[in-house]
């Protein structure tokens, strides 16, 4: 339990010291004059579109689960994607919220190696997605920087690239590790793993549907950053959006703050500054953006409510 206080202790830590740098680094007064002045109908546009996001998320993930034979309903996934939506607001790790439809899926009966893979599974098709997704808007986003800020993002983009491949690749090979090591059950858990990744990405009737989820997922997002950034009067295109949010939505599955503050502004200002957007104004649209899942993902609370066991309220409340 030390532990795990240790851990929720430095992610406030990483989460304030974020918030505290970008703080001292932007000028409140411009961010603040853009909050205010922001267009509500660009908000209520934003908030519109991750609420259809969120049904993307669960056909994404029903289509995981279909490839691996362990499908759910359509109305099911959507629920549960909902109710892991609303925690991975509340829990200190974004990725809570997994460990929530993990344990809700499971109750549904998919079995242990079901659920577990599906939801792994339905992570790596947004992240193999993220790295399409970039590689292919990258050409149209280029005239938009100089050669300097080019020759920055290059490199890292082809880094990122090439370990997407090795690591899907991994992935794909778990089940092949050596024999001796197979009496451990976690071992065999990442064979099974590596099966079914197999199942998803090298099966073209299952990964031409998770792969177009996964690319909509990106799409929807990245678009409501764009309508964000026109109500705060930012000049940024979509385009700019579709190669910059990806990116930024990567860095935030990392558990290592509060749902994502602070690293989530941080990586905006990062990103977007290298097109010209103010400190101030792409530190406010990260906040928004943050705004709006918190907004978005309220009723998945009482979806929840409505649809828990016995008992669920006590297992969530401990930290991550």
């Amino acid at each position: 339990m030390s532990k795990k206080w240790l851990a929720l202790a430095l992610k406030f830590l990483v989460s304030g010291f974020l918030i505290w740098f970008l703080i001292s680094k932007i000028d409140l007064g411009e961010a603040k004059d853009r909050l205010v002045g922001a267009d509500p109908s660009m908000l209520a546009a934003a908030v519109l579109v991750i609420l259809v996001q969120i049904c993307v998320g669960g056909l994404r993930w029903q289509a995981v689960l279909k490839a691996i034979g362990t499908p759910l309903s359509i109305f099911k996934t959507i629920q549960l994607f909902y109710i892991g939506a609303f925690f991975s607001q509340i829990l200190p790790s974004s990725v809570g919220g997994d460990a929530v439809r993990i344990y809700k899926a499971y109750r549904e009966g998919i079995g242990l190696r079901g659920s577990v893979n599906g939801v792994l599974l339905e992570r790596a098709v947004t992240v193999v997605a993220l790295v399409v997704l970039v590689d292919v808007t990258l050409p149209w986003f280029m005239p938009r920087v100089d050669e300097a800020t080019m020759k920055l993002i290059l490199p890292g983009i082809v880094l990122v690239t090439l370990a997407g491949v090795v690591g899907l690749g991994f992935l794909m090979m778990l089940d092949r590790l050596p024999e001796g090591l197979r009496r451990w059950r976690v071992v065999r858990g990442l064979g099974n793993l590596g099966v079914d990744a197999r199942r998803v990405f090298l099966h073209p009737g299952h990964l031409a549907p998770v792969l177009a989820w996964g690319l909509v997922t990106h799409v929807n997002i990245s678009f409501c950053v764009f309508l964000l950034a026109m109500g705060l009067s930012l000049d940024v295109t979509l385009l700019d959006c579709l190669v910059l949010v990806p990116p930024v939505l990567l860095v935030m599955t990392l558990p290592i703050s509060i749902a994502g503050w602070g690293v989530r502004e941080t990586a905006m200002v990062a990103a977007f500054g290298l097109i010209g957007v103010p400190e101030g104004g792409a530190a406010v649209l990260g906040f928004l953006l943050g705004l709006v899942g918190v907004v978005t993902s309220a009723p998945g609370g009482l979806i929840w409510l409505a649809s828990r066991d016995r008992g669920e309220t006590m297992k969530y409340q401990t930290p991550n």
